[in-house]
């Protein structure tokens, strides 16, 4: 079987194998949507998977729209990438790490990834569908910040925070999607998670802070500088902070607050361990928040299910 191109084997492409089982001329359109970096996809699933299971979903309604959420997750991730791709196809040829993107490298056509992430789109809609009224809403007007997200790298130093507004919108669509409203802890979950975002893609954009400054693109760990690290801690603290009170609104129990303490140790790890000038540790750490949001669930369906 033909292999893949060495110059798609960028340092965070994990699933390598299952690309290989594709036909060639789809693999450039799965490079395209990051379906061989499936870190993202877990990092968009996340925050509504908590706010599903602390918002109290029962039983089979709680496995039904986890399940539309997983889809919906990497449905909507692809389509972000191949829409940011679109945007960013002249500044990604400028950069190491991007310019042997499908896009930016010629191995798509402009017109394929309009194609492309119609196609992505339409997956989303039928999730967005299946849930009630009060979380299509909410899904609908995502679409401004999702649409604003490429051109912040251009015009802010803090593109992060914008991807965390984007990236932890499910938290309020799960909220919804359970009770028909976004409750006070929905809100101070999203919120938190927000920070939690900023945090970890801080982390990431250590990898590329070389390029960016050749590029002249923005980000929170250009921002930070030399204090990255307490300003990833900072970021981490708040999330902790804002969870633990969602976690007390939804049941005023010491306990329920303690729930967050594997979560809190593995955020502390991170921050522990981070060494800025090493991009691969950092990207590591970058990954592990697969973990950290799995340790986050756990605790939300212990403070859900007795709330």
């Amino acid at each position: 079987m033909t292999a893949i191109p060495s110059d798609t084997a960028v340092p965070d492409t994990e699933t390598r194998g299952l690309l290989r089982l594709l036909p060639a001329s789809a693999r450039p359109y799965a490079l395209l949507a990051r379906f061989d970096r499936p870190i993202g996809g877990w990092l968009l699933f996340w925050p509504g998977c908590w706010a599903i299971l602390l918002a109290g979903a029962p039983g089979l309604d709680a496995v039904r729209l986890i399940a539309l959420f997983g889809i919906g997750a990497v449905a909507m991730r692809g389509a972000g990438c191949v829409y940011n791709d679109i945007v960013d196809r002249d500044l990604d040829a400028r950069v190491a790490r991007t310019r042997d993107r499908p896009l930016a490298s010629g191995r798509v056509s402009l017109k394929g990834a309009w194609a492309f992430l119609i196609a992505l789109c339409l997956i989303g809609f039928a999730v967005l569908v299946a849930l009630n009224w009060p979380a299509r809403w909410i899904s609908m007007a995502s679409l401004a910040p999702v649409a604003c997200y490429p051109f912040m790298k251009r015009i802010t130093w803090w593109p992060q925070a914008w991807l965390g507004i984007v990236f932890s919108w499910a938290a309020l669509v799960g909220w919804a999607a359970v009770a028909g409203h976004v409750a006070p802890a929905g809100l101070l979950l999203y919120a938190g998670s927000i920070l939690w975002v900023v945090g970890y893609d801080t982390i990431y954009a250590l990898q590329d802070i070389e390029d960016d400054v050749l590029a002249g693109v923005k980000s929170s760990a250009r921002a930070m500088g030399r204090h990255v690290r307490p300003g990833v801690a900072a970021c981490y603290v708040g999330a902790l902070l804002l969870w633990g009170v969602a976690y007390w609104l939804r049941r005023p129990d010491p306990l329920a607050v303690l729930a967050l303490l594997p979560m809190a140790l593995h955020l502390g790890w991170q921050v522990w361990t981070l060494d800025p000038a090493e991009p691969h540790g950092a990207l590591h750490r970058f990954r592990s928040n697969r973990t950290a949001g799995l340790l986050m669930a756990m605790a939300a369906l212990a403070v859900g299910s007795a709330g």
